[in-house]
């Protein structure tokens, strides 16, 4: 996949199927777009495109609204990539485009920079400023420029249309099978293994604290089943978001204890996938008590089938 980040050093006459969005998540309704937008290339001899920002237009319009994300701009990028993309233009979302109506970013960015022969968008998507551009000023631009354009339509889950924002709301509630349902693969974080207090090891549970990109939205304080990624090696952990407060912590952690693993990984790369919420953050009255919860949700992810 070619990534463009300069749009001012296009000169492409290569004609493409373009879809614009954030793609946050590159979830099950996004997948739907790019699937189409993949076979429109393929018919109609094109080449498949996605136009995203970074940051969210939502950071740049509100600075204090502390998003989170599903992806990572490096994860959208493998995501898009791994569903057939061949062109991801990455443009920064600053002050001159926020300021663009939807009718100059049609026509000084899909046709003018992008040579959009065939353009599609979702059942709700809206672009420009002040949200002026949409799929009934598409239909209007699109005889006079030599594009077309389609619609398609929401996926529903649960009777309900998925979104970035319904994944959102489940992983911050703990359903994480629900959310990998919605996204179409198993929700993940990874990050840089750093030194945390090392509690774990004193009381025989060991674990990895993992430092998680700020911008990545973390599932709901609690203990997880996880499926782990760390030195070509996939192994079953154990994972806690929490500011340990057994041990009167007042910052947040990602750890992870890694079972049948016993490894120096510190300043390795870490990746664990969600399974399974096991239970809420808890502070026990005793680390004792602590070690007795650390068994049995042990025995559980034992028998955990992956």
């Amino acid at each position: 996949m070619k990534i463009i980040k300069d749009l001012n050093a296009i000169s492409s006459t290569i004609p493409l199927s373009l879809s614009i969005g954030m793609f946050d998540g590159v979830h099950k309704g996004h997948q739907s777009i790019i699937k189409k937008l993949n076979l429109m290339a393929e018919q109609k001899n094109l080449e498949s495109a996605v136009f995203t920002f970074w940051p969210h237009p939502r950071t740049v319009f509100n600075p204090n609204d502390d998003l989170k994300l599903l992806n990572t701009i490096d994860e959208k990028t493998y995501l898009l990539e791994k569903n057939g993309v061949q062109n991801l233009f990455l443009k920064e979302f600053d002050e001159d485009f926020r300021n663009l109506t939807g009718e100059e970013f049609v026509k000084q960015i899909l046709v003018e920079k992008l040579n959009v022969k065939h353009l599609i968008i979702g059942y709700d998507h809206t672009f420009g400023k002040n949200k002026s551009g949409d799929f009934q000023l598409l239909q209007k631009m699109a005889p006079e420029f030599g594009f077309e354009v389609e619609q398609v339509e929401a996926v529903d889950f649960h009777d309900k249309h998925i979104s970035s924002t319904q994944i959102r709301n489940a992983l911050s509630v703990g359903n994480v099978k629900e959310a990998a349902e919605m996204l179409g693969y198993v929700y993940s974080v990874s990050g840089e293994v750093v030194h945390g207090k090392k509690i774990g090891r004193t009381i025989g549970y060991p674990t990895a604290n993992i430092a998680v990109n700020p911008i990545k939205l973390l599932p709901k304080k609690g203990a997880y089943i996880v499926d782990v990624y760390v030195k070509n090696n996939h192994l079953k952990g154990m994972l806690s978001i929490g500011t340990n407060p057994t041990v009167n912590g007042n910052s947040l952690s990602t750890e992870v204890y890694i079972l049948d693993f016993n490894e120096e990984i510190y300043g390795e790369e870490i990746s664990v996938n969600f399974r399974e919420f096991l239970h809420d953050e808890i502070k026990f009255e005793s680390m004792e008590k602590l070690i007795e919860r650390l068994d049995e949700d042990k025995k559980i992810t034992e028998i955990y089938p992956f």
